[in-house]
């Protein structure tokens, strides 16, 4: 009795169409999922190093829009990093982590974070005392003005203080790097739009340190740090 064989397709055109299909899926995850980036400042230290690699999901925070039934969109909530657009320089991208939401009211005591009244206790957070800043950890401070303050949200934050706080308005966050000594954010120009936010690192892939010299593999023979590829950023 004869069997009938499954037709199997061959040749290079099936070849160029497996292909083709490989990069339009690449495509379409680099350009709406997933985007390459690297930490160049000490902001966020010990959480992210400078010469971290990151693959950023730009979706978690986007509007839902037609996607919303295949991807979990949410608003940005605290404890969230986040990566964004400067709002006094959009084509700047930095990231930092929220550390409060519309209607919540923000101070700092002695670099510790009181969220609605209530101290917090942060482990990721790192401060020095020794390098004490009125302006940066007493914040709101307006006796102590500092250089690097924006002028327009010095002036907007004697308008919105109320009993050594201010409110975070509704749709915005107010964010910080967790090296808190080291870190322009929420405290020098203001709350950040929700709409802002680009997306979430998910994945350090790669990590090198900064101070070494000669081309990108022979920093990341001599210099790669290891321990730390393919760490999740939490």
């Amino acid at each position: 009795m004869m069997h009938a064989h499954p037709h199997h397709e061959h040749g290079w055109p099936h070849s160029v169409l497996s292909v083709c299909r490989v990069m339009v899926c690449a495509i379409f995850v680099f350009a709406f999922v997933i985007q390459p980036d690297r930490i160049p400042s000490a902001s966020m230290e010990k959480t992210l190093l400078v010469g971290d690699f990151l693959l950023v999901n730009k979706q978690k925070f986007a509007p839902p829009g037609h996607w919303g039934w295949l991807l979990p969109y949410r608003a940005a909530k605290r404890g969230d990093i986040v990566i964004f657009h400067q709002p006094m320089d959009e084509g700047t991208l930095l990231v930092k982590r929220v550390e409060a939401v519309g209607k919540d009211t923000v101070r700092l005591r002695a670099g510790e974070l009181v969220l609605n009244g209530i101290p917090q206790w942060e482990a990721y957070a790192m401060y020095t005392p020794s390098a004490r800043n009125r302006f940066r950890d007493d914040f709101p401070n307006l006796q102590n003005a500092d250089p690097d303050a924006d002028a327009r949200w010095w002036i907007e934050l004697r308008r919105m203080m109320h009993d050594g706080s201010v409110q975070v308005p509704d749709g915005d966050v107010f964010v910080m790097g967790d090296n808190r000594n080291n870190s322009r954010d929420s405290r020098y120009w203001g709350f950040l739009p929700q709409k802002n936010i680009v997306g979430e690192p998910l994945l350090i892939h790669l990590s090198v340190r900064e101070d070494q010299r000669g081309t990108l593999w022979q920093r990341i023979r001599h210099a790669a740090r290891w321990r730390r590829t393919l760490t999740v950023v939490r």
